[in-house]
């Protein structure tokens, strides 16, 4: 493939090219390793902590946005066209940072080994613009990590600090940034390697199916938030990479009436506002699904491709009817998303065929949706559980029902018995659900494991299913939740 040999990037507004690059290369190894910028630490080494995150500059739209990412498992050849900024990088002429000044006063750090990742989760709070409140803050921070100071003071430091007037070197030197990043995005291929081992970045649709064609034994990266722990954790070696994130063809997010279409490179971040609008339940999904930081990272596309069974996405997308769109060179192909998985580990999709996008339908007037994630932790944890239900309602009575679960089995999965058995169900007799529900012991037989028993399982599928309907029903969120209550959404 030709192309670009080097990956390009901004570091204190200036270039940095680098055609030596291991395909596997972490950024966090790159910036402690090889720049000796040693503030952004290691701890988990699985985007859990928080300790090693900075923030990428890139342009969305035309503007320039920051955002937190996890060093540890993002790729080297992922910051290509990003402007990377770490904790060594905002003290200015002896000057502390507004972040850093007000951790200081408020007494935001003791050990110091959190602090700067906390320090730069809020450094791209403090760009947005945003006058933060405190559940902002605290969603911001979600992914960061403190064991011994306490979140009190490092809240109070971003309530100080993020008051929506950003004024430092970075907010003052938007244009000239966004220009230079325009500059870099020279829509050329990226291949750094040889035949036995690459990092590529295909720039077109063309390139990207002669790769995979050429190599259909490469690993397919969107954000690394799943493929950076096999680097990490489970020591693979993985010598052929190849990055969606340059394809504008799998970055683009199509709203119209009747869909949402999500490109597989589509980030959750760049997702939430369109998800959101089809139902409030997928907003406060994804606001617990992972952190910040994984949220800027990982791809609705890549959640749906790794095939797990525990995914968050893929059972609420499932019960919303939702269809793939697989692409091999030139041919493309569509299914049902519940038909892409097969078996654990197996899905319906060739070696060299790609995940391209999903399309996502509306509610229409007559349906009601809802969605929960049942985890030990609120945030940052991986489901036990995860039922979503989409409901159709003709006077008070349930003429149609999609039912999908997470958790339950070695794949997200339909309940299909139990559908049937809600068919002329009525929201008024509360007996009939629980007869209906009954039918779950037929849909599923799931297993034990550390996260919960086959029993626990078992019953909160029953229990989600009786929660949706008695909110469907009519019952208000605040009597039937502790978070995520609709009525804040129908009221604004």
């Amino acid at each position: 493939m030709t192309g670009r040999n080097r990956i390009k990037f901004l570091r204190r507004g200036e270039v940095v090219e680098l055609a030596q690059l291991a395909p596997m290369r972490t950024l966090l190894d790159y910036l402690r390793l090889g720049e000796a910028s040693r503030g952004t630490k290691e701890g988990c080494g699985e985007g859990d902590c928080g300790a090693c995150t900075v923030s990428l500059g890139s342009l969305k739209d035309g503007r320039l946005v920051y955002e937190p990412v996890n060093a540890c498992i993002l790729l080297l050849g992922q910051v290509d066209g990003k402007d990377v900024v770490t904790v060594d990088d905002l003290s200015r002429g002896g000057k502390l940072h507004p972040i850093q000044q007000a951790m200081v006063e408020t007494h935001g750090s003791q050990c110091g080994f959190c602090t700067p990742g906390f320090v730069m989760s809020l450094f791209a709070l403090y760009q947005s613009d945003v006058a933060a409140d405190r559940q902002t803050v605290v969603d911001q921070v979600a992914g960061n990590l403190c064991r011994c100071t306490g979140y009190r003071p490092i809240i109070e430091a971003a309530l100080a600090a993020c008051t929506g007037s950003p004024d430092d070197a970075w907010s003052r030197a938007r244009a000239e940034t966004a220009q230079a990043l325009a500059r870099l995005d020279d829509g050329s291929d990226i291949f750094i390697g040889d035949e036995t081992a690459f990092f590529a970045a295909p720039a077109s649709d063309a390139a990207l199916a002669q790769l995979t064609a050429q190599h259909p034994d490469a690993v397919l990266l969107a954000g690394a938030t799943d493929v950076g722990l096999w680097i990490t954790k489970q020591l693979r070696d993985i010598g052929k990479i190849i990055h969606l994130g340059r394809l504008s063809s799998l970055r683009r997010v199509e709203d119209t009436i009747d869909a949402v279409r999500l490109g597989a490179a589509v980030t959750y971040a760049e997702a939430e506002r369109a998800l959101g609008d089809i139902d409030p339940d997928l907003t406060e999904l994804l606001r617990r699904l992972g952190s910040k930081q994984v949220r800027a990272s990982g791809t609705i596309g890549g959640n749906i491709a790794n095939g797990s069974p525990i995914g968050d996405t893929p059972p609420a997308l499932i019960a919303l009817g939702a269809e793939l769109e697989l692409r091999k060179g030139a041919t493309m192909r569509r299914i049902a998303l519940e038909d892409f998985f097969i078996a654990y580990g197996k899905q319906d999709r060739a070696p060299d065929e790609i995940v391209a996008s999903v399309s996502i339908p509306r509610l229409r007037r007559d349906e009601a949706f809802r969605c929960y994630k049942i985890t030990k932790r609120f945030d940052q944890d991986i489901s036990s559980v995860l039922g979503a239900f989409k409901f159709t309602i003709a006077a008070r009575r349930v003429t149609g029902a999609r039912i999908a679960y997470g958790g339950m089995a070695a794949t997200p999965k339909r309940a299909l018995k139990t559908e049937t058995a809600a068919h002329s169900l009525s929201l008024d007799d509360p007996a009939g659900w629980e007869a209906a529900a009954d039918c779950l012991a037929q849909d599923f037989q799931p297993i034990g494991d550390h996260r919960a028993s086959a029993g626990y399982r078992a019953e909160t599928a029953r229990a989600l299913f009786i929660k949706a309907l008695t909110e469907i029903s009519g019952m208000p969120t605040r009597a039937t939740r502790v978070t995520g209550f609709r009525e804040l959404v129908d009221a604004g």
